[in-house]
């Protein structure tokens, strides 16, 4: 006749079993934050340029319009609704803009554009004689959802230095 089992046998296969099962839990769980991480949307400006551009007695006023791409690289969608552009002249901000709520998809691109009106500011009349250089400060916030079931905070911003020639308003560079 067979000998049943012991209590010390089948205690150790209890503890192997569990050992088994939290090992297997832990790969999946490390498995899962590698591919379902959420990441920062991608910011490229695409073009930047002033319909309408005045200077007059060290005063500039114009119209200021950027496109940019944003790139959701995530598995899942992004709503992003904490959005804004603002422009500034020697670390002082002329104009500001936000962008509306919207939705990208997994892996999709959408393209913003925001066009607003600085009224007018004082340029410094040492560096207006050919060129005015200005920044524009683009930031791009919103949430993730991850399985549908987990919500991430995620933010982007590119700041861009842009050069705006003086005679004709035309924008000479800009570098992100």
């Amino acid at each position: 006749m067979a000998k049943p089992p012991s209590s010390t046998t089948n205690l150790a296969s209890c503890i192997v079993a569990t050992l088994f099962l939290i090992l297997i839990t832990i790969i999946a769980l490390i498995i899962f934050f590698t591919l379902f991480k959420p990441k920062q949307p991608n910011i490229s400006i695409t073009t930047i340029h002033l319909p309408n551009f005045s200077l007059s007695n060290n005063t500039a006023t114009f119209t200021f319009s950027q496109y940019a791409s944003v790139r959701n690289p995530n598995r899942d969608v992004f709503s992003h609704y904490d959005s804004s552009l603002q422009l500034l002249y020697s670390g002082n901000q002329v104009g500001f803009i936000w962008i509306p709520a919207g939705e990208i998809a997994s892996g999709r691109t959408q393209i913003m554009a925001a066009t607003f009106a600085v009224k007018w500011f004082a340029a410094d009349e040492e560096t207006v004689k050919e060129v005015v250089e200005v920044e524009s400060e683009m930031r791009v916030g919103g949430r993730v959802r991850v399985l549908r079931f987990f919500m991430h905070h995620v933010e982007s911003q590119v700041k861009c230095r842009v050069a705006v020639g003086v005679d004709d308003g035309k924008v000479l560079w800009f570098r992100c």
